[in-house]
C-alpha cells in the first residue's frame, strides 16, 4: 500500500516508487564481519564522544558499502539536531554531482539536548546509508521513503544488531537503559 504522498508523483517518480517498494531486504553477504563495527558506535554514543562517534560511524559505513561494492560517501557527525516547524532532523542524505554524497547525522536531540539512543542512532544512520545505497546499490534513479525502503532499513539493522544472541538489548554486551 502507497503512502498518501504517492498519488502526487509524476508517472516517471511513480514508477521508481513502485520498483523501490518491490525490494525488501539489502542482503549483506558477511554481516558477522561488519558487528564488531557496531561496538565502536554505542561505546562512542556513552562517552558522549562526537569525534570519536564521527570516526566509528564512518567506518562502519565505509565497510557496509565495501561489502556491497559501492563507493562510500562521506559521513559527519554532528551535535544536536535542527528544528524543523514541527519535527526534528535525524539525519540527512546529500547527492551533487560536484562532490561525494554526503550522510549527515545528529547525536543530540533539540528539546533536551541530550544524546540520543544507541539503536536510534544507528537506525538513522542506516537509513541514510539506504538513501545512498537506493542509488549506488539498487541503481534507482529517486530514493522515496516507501514501505520497502522501511524494510531495507530494518533488514540491515536485524543482520548489524541481530534480534537473537549475545548482543540483544538487556543481555550480556548491551548496556541497560534506553533503546
Amino acid at each position: 500500500m502507497p503512502f498518501a504522498y504517492y498519488d502526487r508523483l509524476g508517472e516517471r517518480d511513480k514508477a521508481i516508487y513502485r520498483a523501490s517498494d518491490r525490494v525488501t531486504e539489502v542482503r549483506l553477504p558477511r554481516p558477522e564481519e561488519l558487528r564488531p563495527l557496531v561496538a565502536p558506535v554505542r561505546a562512542a554514543l556513552l562517552a558522549d564522544d562526537r569525534a570519536a562517534l564521527e570516526m566509528a560511524a564512518g567506518g562502519l559505513c565505509r565497510a557496509l558499502t565495501a561489502m556491497l561494492g559501492v563507493t562510500a560517501p562521506d559521513v559527519g557527525v554532528l551535535a544536536v539536531r535542527p528544528s524543523l516547524r514541527d519535527a526534528e532532523l535525524h539525519g540527512l542524505y546529500t547527492r551533487d554531482e560536484r562532490r561525494r554524497p554526503r550522510i549527515r547525522v545528529w547525536m543530540r536531540t533539540v528539546r533536551h539536548r541530550r544524546v540520543v539512543a544507541f539503536r536510534t542512532f544507528l537506525r538513522t544512520l542506516l537509513h541514510e546509508i539506504g538513501h545512498h545505497l537506493d542509488y549506488e546499490h539498487l541503481r534507482l534513479a529517486d530514493s522515496f521513503h516507501t514501505e520497502g525502503f522501511f524494510k531495507r532499513e530494518s533488514s540491515l539493522f536485524y543482520q548489524l544488531v541481530p534480534k537473537e544472541g549475545p548482543l540483544r538489548e538487556g543481555t550480556t554486551g548491551w548496556p541497560r537503559g534506553g533503546t
